[in-house]
């Protein structure tokens, strides 16, 4: 058994899993996560701003402090959209390994996606042969995943992501129809060009993982505090996402901030992440998904072991 900490920087959040792993078995230790919004700016920029990073150096502190005190053997940074896409991104990466010694790994998109599938099915039967969609939305990309009996058929890297997508189209408070119409127009060719038909065709169930769909099973449940145990495996229909979607939109970010179940960080980006997932769904004519907090952060320990 090793205990094992992985630090996942992402467009939209940086979080932590110390957890201790044994084969496929994770027992969490401890997990956190704030919105530390990387990726702001940069699809416009093309460049990492000052103040994101300065956000995410300040919850690197305090994640290095709890590294140290678990103990953690196995020490894991991985790194994603934002970096990959920053023109100072391979700058930051070596700020994140001086400061904290913390040596980073920055993901390719296939990299995000198996480890993500990896996360998702780790408490699934190895030998289901129904073919799964996962669906990981993050700050500047989307992840889509097909596979069966635990192994990968299928995987691809979008660049649809909830910072991104929010800063191009959603300008208005609350956003307008012709935005929200505009966002989905972009995201929906995205996908149906990202996936061939016969793919999208072979997947009958889905999993979610990452903010945007444990916070719209934290809401949908009304969750205060937020309770994992009871957004893992929680469904959500098509046409409950649509009603959380029109509730989220028609609220300004104010209002929004105060929703019962949603991080109030999370509200600039949350009406997006309705639009993107609602848009998967579609494409995939699915009916529904699963949210799971089993993602990348379990993906990427279990990989680490």
């Amino acid at each position: 058994m090793s205990r094992v900490a992985v630090v996942d920087i992402g467009t939209n959040s940086t979080r932590l899993l110390v957890a201790d792993v044994d084969g496929r078995e994770l027992t969490e230790v401890q997990r956190e996560s704030v919105v530390t919004r990387l990726g702001e700016g940069v699809d416009a920029t093309g460049r990492l701003g000052d103040e994101p990073q300065e956000r995410v150096f300040a919850v690197l502190e305090t994640y290095a402090e709890a590294i140290e005190r678990h103990g953690a053997t196995e020490r894991v940074v991985v790194m994603t959209s934002a970096v990959r896409d920053a023109a100072n991104g391979a700058e930051f990466a070596a700020a994140v390994r001086d400061r904290y010694g913390l040596e980073g790994r920055t993901l390719s998109g296939d990299d995000e996606a198996r480890l993500s599938f990896l996360g998702a099915t780790a408490a699934r039967d190895p030998e289901d042969p129904a073919a799964l969609l996962v669906i990981d939305i993050g700050g500047g990309s989307t992840e889509m995943i097909v596979g069966a009996r635990g192994k990968v058929d299928f995987h691809v890297s979008t660049q649809v992501g909830v910072v991104r997508h929010s800063e191009r189209h959603l300008h208005s408070d609350p956003p307008t129809a012709d935005e929200l119409a505009a966002l989905a127009a972009d995201v929906r060719p995205a996908i149906e060009a990202a996936v061939p038909a016969e793919v999208r065709e072979r997947a009958r169930s889905a999993v979610a993982v990452a903010g945007t769909a444990t916070q719209c099973a934290s809401i949908d449940l009304a969750l205060d505090p937020y309770d994992p145990e009871r957004v893992e495996g929680h469904r959500i229909t098509r046409e409950r996402l649509a009603e959380l979607r029109d509730r989220l939109a028609a609220l300004p970010l104010a209002e929004r901030r105060e929703v019962t179940g949603l991080d109030p960080n999370r509200a600039p980006t949350i009406v997006a992440g309705t639009v993107v997932l609602l848009e998967v769904l579609g494409a995939f004519a699915l009916d529904a998904f699963e949210s799971s907090e089993r993602d990348i952060l379990w993906g990427v320990a279990l990989d680490v072991d």
